[in-house]
């Protein structure tokens, strides 16, 4: 009978609480922000506030999405491959620390917002700097005390990866990839759970090819000492000497942003509920179902990685459990073909709008000419798909 490593066990259990965690956080900072009432539009005061026009990632990127990142890695593994590792952690090293300033300083401000509240955060004082040219503002920025007092602080992770040891602390790794993987949740954004799908099954064949076709996706991993990846140490008391074990950031963000749209899609449901009120507290039946078949999945990933002493692609395990996830959830509360079809392009966008005009037109076009309803139907069949009747 083989003996039960526990401190092997205890760094599993903390790399898995990292990954749900940082997916939780982000999935809840991807939600559209609540309007508040403002005393005048153009506010510089407000500017801060406003939610950040996002471009979502449509099912024509989702199938480009799998080659581009081969493209990508491959030109990793030439690089390091040819110029050798030390270089390129030099250049990545320096890259990411300075993007993670950015990063750092943008989830720090939106932990602190959470944890203080939205009416509180609102009641502190503001600072605007603007810069004109003939009357005319060119740039305008605006920021809050507690945004301009974290951003001395977000300096700190950056600056401590690149003095520490060639061996970086696992502690500021984890900081740094912590930030970068909410702030990817916040704002890579999929538009519809049929992208989901195609991106979460494009990217399982990617990553059964890469890890078990080729020794490229081992070798770039092993190679990188750059934060885009968490560690947890193999010990209870979390000392180093015995190593770590490791999960790239891919792993987090491409299944987490699929769970983030499944809690967007359960906020969209509650806002036709009128007792509902527009906050984090409203039914999330497909997230939390996506969220555990996450867990799941990380866990089946670990159990077949240490039986078998391997690395494995943690995709050929999440991409399926993500996707059965939705489909099941979905299926029980006969909803298929409703969240099949469901659109996370905000209310006003002119796409989404264009296509509910086309649709009214349509109706109306129908209904208004009852004897030409077979010739309507065929005119518009190459414009737009009909929705099979129910």
């Amino acid at each position: 009978m083989e003996v039960i490593d526990y401190d092997l066990l205890s760094s599993y259990a903390g790399l898995l609480g990292l990954a749900t965690f940082s997916i939780y956080a982000g999935s809840f900072d991807s939600l559209p922000k609540p309007r508040w009432p403002q005393a005048g539009k153009g506010n510089a005061a407000d500017e801060e506030d406003e939610e950040e026009e996002i471009e979502r990632m449509s099912s024509d990127d989702a199938w480009l999405f799998p080659i581009i990142g081969s493209v990508a890695l491959f030109g990793l593994y030439t690089a390091v491959t040819y110029l050798g590792a030390v270089w390129i952690n030099w250049f990545l090293g320096w890259y990411f620390s300075i993007a993670g300033i950015g990063s750092v300083w943008k989830s720090s401000i939106s932990l602190t917002r959470w944890f203080i509240g939205g009416e509180r955060w609102k009641s502190f004082h503001h600072f605007t700097f603007i810069i004109q040219k003939n009357k005319k503002p060119l740039v305008s920025l605006s920021w809050r005390t507690p945004t301009l007092i974290l951003l001395p602080l977000a300096f700190g992770p950056s600056v401590l990866y690149n003095m520490g040891s060639p061996r970086k602390s696992i502690l500021i790794t984890d900081i740094l990839g912590l930030s970068f993987s909410h702030n990817a949740l916040s704002l890579l954004k999929i538009d519809s759970f049929k992208t989901g799908s195609i991106l979460l099954s494009g990217l399982f064949f990617y990553d059964v090819w890469w890890v078990f076709g080729t020794e490229v996706m081992v070798k770039v991993a092993t190679s990188l000492d750059v934060p885009i990846k968490l560690l947890w140490p193999k010990s209870l008391t979390l000392a180093s000497e015995h190593g770590y074990t490791m999960l790239g950031l891919g792993d987090i963000v491409i299944p987490g942003t699929f769970i983030a749209l499944a809690l967007r899609y359960d906020h969209h449901r509650s806002l036709g509920n009128a007792s509902t009120p527009q906050t984090t507290a409203f039914p999330k039946p497909y997230f939390y179902a996506s969220l555990v078949a996450y867990v799941l999945g990380l866990i089946t990933t670990m159990t077949v990685m240490h039986a078998f002493h391997a690395a494995q692609p943690a995709l050929l395990y999440l991409s399926p459990a993500c996707i059965l996830s939705f489909v099941i959830t979905a299926g029980v509360r006969g909803e298929l073909r409703e969240a099949w079809n469901w659109s996370d392009e905000p209310e006003d966008d002119p796409k989404k709008l264009g296509v509910e005009q086309d649709t009214k037109t349509d109706a109306t076009e129908t209904v208004s000419d009852e004897s030409g309803k077979h010739e309507t139907s065929a005119g518009l069949r190459d414009l737009k798909p009909r929705k099979p009747s129910s």
